[in-house]
């Protein structure tokens, strides 16, 4: 008797969920670019070769080309090599990166800090630390808080409460099940990405001040943006001191890559003799460390950037407004127009970036709801004042509301 031989096609589960992805208007399809160095916040569509106006960058101020940055990364190009040559416990910890972690210190006014390779590993190792410090620590967790805090609180295994977003009461209630020697800690963001809106900071921090738990504040789209010395929004409200671990990102406002906590020197002693994430990760290369500091220098002593922000977004909210365009109520850099269905947000992207040249990126599940899509806008210092008449008149006409 013959044996049948069943081909397993080892293709077939993947095929299939990329055919439910695509089913449901969520198969992500990357816009390749090329950003114009001195030319922000220009780029080249690689799809055509056409110029096109970039108007999602988490550059906010345009210090991914900074001429200073530029300059002190070739010339820690050319001293140091290009890489940093192993793990911060292994022939990575350069001078140089730990000077960068003074820089973050001194910028958050805590005594200690630590450099990670992104924001999301930040997040992610850390919030994986404490569970290895605190194992029975319950973390009280914003449900609109990012990927990578919801990442490190389920690869933690810690007890978790989400809260309802920026509920008070919610997270009171929360609070109020345990006992006040159990530790806890509430982990909450400055500004949420999507939507653009604030965490209640003063108030989180009287709650923990009231249930004895520990303040964990996500600032990766504060830092640089607010404050007198770009510390973030905990900064500008005076509360910086009363928050125990400060994480940021370089990535946003600093234009570069890389991740950091800042808090006291037990805190962070303790977390970077533990988080795997930054001690089995190749350390930041010199040759990006060196833009780094140079930009969060420049950003602690010039507020023209931060000025010249906050009127281009002043002005292109109030003219979406005025032209019928939905977009979230904040007081942020986030400008989000809502749309409410994945395939609409889609092909008003593709619209503004083949008809107009206006590259403004869709955001669909499951970065945020289904039924929540939209598109979210970010303007900077370098967007001239055409280029946001360009945007207005771009996107007032694919809504049908042209002048």
């Amino acid at each position: 008797m013959s044996e049948v031989l069943t081909i397993f096609d080892k293709n077939k589960p993947f095929l299939a969920v990329i055919e439910q992805l695509k089913s449901q208007n969520r198969y992500r399809e990357f816009t390749t670019i090329s950003r114009i160095c001195g030319q922000f916040p220009y780029a080249r569509n690689s799809k055509n070769g056409q110029k096109v106006l970039v108007c999602c960058s988490n550059d906010y101020l345009g210090m991914g080309q900074n001429p200073q940055a530029i300059e002190q990364s070739i010339l820690a190009l050319k001293k140091f090599g290009i890489g940093a040559g192993g793990t911060r416990n292994i022939s990575g910890s350069t001078a140089i990166i730990v000077e960068l972690e003074k820089e973050v210190a001194d910028l958050h006014q805590k005594e200690s800090a630590i450099v990670f390779s992104s924001g999301y590993i930040a997040n992610d190792a850390t919030i994986q630390s404490l569970a290895k410090i605190m194992p029975d620590l319950v973390v009280f967790s914003d449900a609109k808080n990012h990927a990578s805090i919801i990442s490190g609180i389920r690869n933690s295994r810690l007890t978790k409460e989400v809260f309802a977003h920026n509920d008070l009461n919610h997270l009171e209630e929360s609070l109020k099940k345990y006992d006040l020697d159990r530790p806890k800690i509430i982990i909450f963001e400055s500004v949420y990405s999507m939507d653009g809106d604030f965490g209640k900071i003063k108030e989180i921090i009287a709650l923990a001040k009231k249930y004895n738990a520990y303040t964990y504040i996500d600032e990766v789209h504060g830092v640089g943006l607010y404050g007198t010395r770009g510390g973030g929004l905990s900064e500008e409200l005076g509360v910086m001191d009363q928050i125990d671990i400060i994480q940021g990102t370089f990535a946003k406002a600093y234009g570069a890559i890389g991740g950091y906590i800042a808090a006291n020197k037990e805190i962070i002693d303790a977390i970077r003799s533990v988080a795997s994430g930054f001690i089995f990760t190749t350390a930041l290369p010199p040759v990006i460390v060196a833009a780094i500091i140079t930009n969060i220098k420049h950003l602690k002593n010039s507020d023209v950037e931060r000025k010249a922000l906050w009127q281009k977004v002043k002005f292109l909210k109030e003219k979406l407004i005025e032209n019928g365009i939905n977009i979230a109520e904040n007081q942020s850099q986030i400008i989000s127009i809502k749309i409410g269905n994945a395939k609409k947000a889609q092909e008003i992207s593709k619209k503004l970036l083949d008809d107009f040249n206006i590259y403004i990126q869709h955001i669909n599940y499951p970065t945020v709801a289904i039924g929540d899509e939209r598109l979210r806008l970010t303007v900077t210092p370098m967007h001239s004042q055409e280029n946001l008449e360009e945007i207005v008149l771009a996107i007032s006409t694919l809504f049908g509301r042209g002048q």
